[in-house]
C-alpha cells in the first residue's frame, strides 16, 4: 500500500509521506487526533491529499491568520468537530526597545530563533517590519522564547507575547521583472532572474536544490506556469506574475516577481 503512495511523491519526500500517512491512520482507524507542528505549503498538500484518500479523516490547516504560508494541521477523525478547535499558535512581539529602525532581515530572527535550539518546524511565518518582527510560533514554546531571546544578530532585542488578533502581516518585498524568453523552462527563466548562465543555473537544479510550489523539481526542462512560486537554494525565490502574450519576434512576455 505504500509503494502504491510512494509513487506519487519525489524520494526526499517518502520519510514525511510515511508519518502523515500513520497520523491519518491513527484518526481514521484508532479516532486519535492529532496536532502537527508548522508544515511548509508542500506538505500541508501531502497531508491533506493523503486524507482525501480516507473517507474516515479529515484534516484543518491554520497558521495564525488567513494566508499563513506555514501551518499547523489538526487531523482527526470524520466526525469531529474543527471549527474550534485550538491550533495553538502564540505571537511573539520582538523590538529594539528605543532603537527605532532595526535593520534586521527574515534570516536574522530566523537565525536567532534556531540558536535557542528550537526546530524550524514550531516556527511558523515571521513578519519583519522596520521597527519589530511579528513571530508566529508553537504555543507549547512561547513562554521560553519569550524569556531567552535578547538578541538578533548583535541587536539587544525585548519580546512580548501578544493576542493573534494583534498581528501585522508584513507584504514581502518584490523587485518586478519584465523577461522576453523563447520558452517558459525553469533553467531559462532561473537563469534570467537570478543573471546566471543557464549552464551554471542546471546544476544546483539537477541537484535538488530547486522547488517550484515546495515541491522539488530536478528537471531544468520543467515548464512554468502563471502563479508558480520558485525557490532556489542560496539564490533566493521569485513567482511568476504573468505571462503576457508573444512578441513579433515570438518570444514569449513574462512578468515576474523576485522576493528581496
Amino acid at each position: 500500500m505504500k509503494n502504491d503512495i510512494h509513487v506519487h511523491f519525489h524520494p526526499d519526500e517518502r520519510p514525511f509521506v510515511d508519518r502523515a500517512s500513520e497520523w491519518i491512520d491513527r484518526a481514521a482507524y484508532a479516532h486519535e487526533m492529532k496536532l502537527t507542528d508548522f508544515l511548509d505549503p508542500r506538505q500541508a498538500e501531502i497531508v491533506v491529499s493523503l486524507a482525501n484518500r480516507s473517507p474516515d479523516a479529515q484534516v484543518r490547516l491554520f497558521g495564525g491568520y488567513e494566508e499563513a504560508e506555514r501551518a499547523r494541521a489538526i487531523i482527526a477523525p470524520d466526525y469531529r468537530q474543527l471549527d474550534d478547535e485550538p491550533a495553538r499558535i502564540a505571537l511573539i512581539e520582538v523590538t529594539g526597545g528605543t532603537q527605532g529602525h532595526l535593520e534586521l532581515e527574515h534570516g536574522d530572527y530566523l537565525g536567532a530563533l534556531l540558536g535557542l535550539g528550537i526546530k524550524r518546524d514550531r516556527i511558523g511565518d515571521l513578519h519583519v517590519h522596520e521597527d519589530r518582527c511579528h513571530c508566529l510560533v508553537a504555543e507549547e514554546i512561547a513562554d521560553y522564547i519569550n524569556i531567552h531571546l535578547r538578541q538578533v544578530h548583535r541587536v539587544h532585542v525585548l519580546t512580548e507575547i501578544l493576542p493573534l488578533e494583534q498581528l501585522r502581516p508584513a507584504v514581502p518585498a518584490m523587485e518586478e521583472m519584465n523577461l522576453s524568453v523563447a520558452s517558459l523552462r525553469l533553467d531559462g527563466i532561473a537563469s534570467d532572474v537570478h543573471r546566471i548562465s543557464r549552464t551554471k543555473i542546471v546544476d544546483p537544479i539537477r541537484a535538488g536544490r530547486c522547488r517550484i510550489n515546495w515541491k522539488v523539481e530536478e528537471d531544468p526542462s520543467a515548464p512554468l506556469k502563471e502563479g508558480d512560486v520558485v525557490s532556489m537554494q542560496g539564490l533566493g525565490r521569485f513567482k511568476v506574475l504573468a505571462v503576457d502574450g508573444v512578441t513579433k519576434k515570438g518570444r514569449m512576455r513574462v512578468r515576474i516577481g523576485k522576493i528581496i
